[in-house]
């Protein structure tokens, strides 16, 4: 395959998957209120990165911003800094990316410089990549260990400890102190850990093809010079009768 072609299209991906990782941080929907088996459904609950919300049924929103640092847990902010660097890489690597398309000539760059930087717009695709796919994964493993933590309880028909286990999980996905005096409330996955998740994927191909891209420009490539062997001149017989024909007249 052409190296051009998987430029375009490592640029391609990587600005899809890029765009997915600012949407998905952005989204207030990173774990959804559990409803199932639940008796009173007007409210529903949605935490995200920086707000936890509630919407009733009137179609009424509250949400809480989530300012601070100190009152989360560690992996909560580690969610936080693993997507922030996954965005910030993202969109760097889509500009360097612009500069080391083959279908752009700006002030003659050489081929091997654009090569060089669409190795690193690769390598910064990956890591955006892999750090999406890591802060979502974090995230999930956090509902899922609190959803059987919740099920555990349920199954112990003993709620006098609701209070104490929401607090829990709201210091560790993010607050969540909003109706929690009726009883335990479980979460599940939200639609903004799917699209950090795709995003995170995306990213790695496009990141792949990359590097596959610079493989090929630099295996196209001929050195301009590859070295100067010298060589003596050598003498024709005209020039050997000349200068013996000077030697005489001297």
């Amino acid at each position: 395959m052409a190296p051009s072609v998987l430029q375009n299209g490592g640029f391609v991906l990587g600005l899809l998957g890029s765009s997915a990782l600012i949407a998905a941080t952005a989204m207030s929907k990173w774990s959804v209120k559990d409803r199932q088996g639940a008796l009173l459904t007007s409210v529903y609950t949605y935490k995200g990165l920086w707000q936890d919300c509630e919407t009733t049924s009137a179609g009424l929103t509250e949400c809480r911003p989530l300012y601070g640092l100190l009152g989360f847990s560690g992996s909560f902010q580690a969610v936080r800094a693993l997507m922030i660097v996954g965005v910030v890489l993202g969109v760097l690597s889509t500009l360097l990316s612009i500069f080391s398309l083959q279908c752009l000539t700006m002030n003659s760059m050489a081929d091997s410089t654009k090569g060089k930087m669409s190795l690193t717009a690769g390598i910064m695709f990956i890591t955006a990549g892999v750090c999406g796919i890591a802060g979502a994964s974090i995230y999930a493993n956090q509902i899922v260990s609190t959803f059987q933590m919740s099920a555990n309880n349920n199954y112990n028909n003993n709620y006098g400890g609701g209070g104490g286990f929401g607090g829990q999980y709201g210091g560790g996905m993010g607050g969540g102190g909003m109706g929690m005096g009726a009883g335990i409330q479980t979460y599940t996955f939200g639609p903004a850990l799917f699209v950090a998740w795709i995003g995170g994927g995306v990213l790695l191909i496009g990141g792949i093809l990359k590097c596959l891209a610079f493989r090929g420009m630099v295996k196209d490539e001929k050195p301009r010079y590859p070295g100067v062997v010298y060589k003596p001149q050598s003498h024709t017989k005209g020039q050997d009768h000349h200068s013996e024909a000077a030697k005489d007249y001297v």
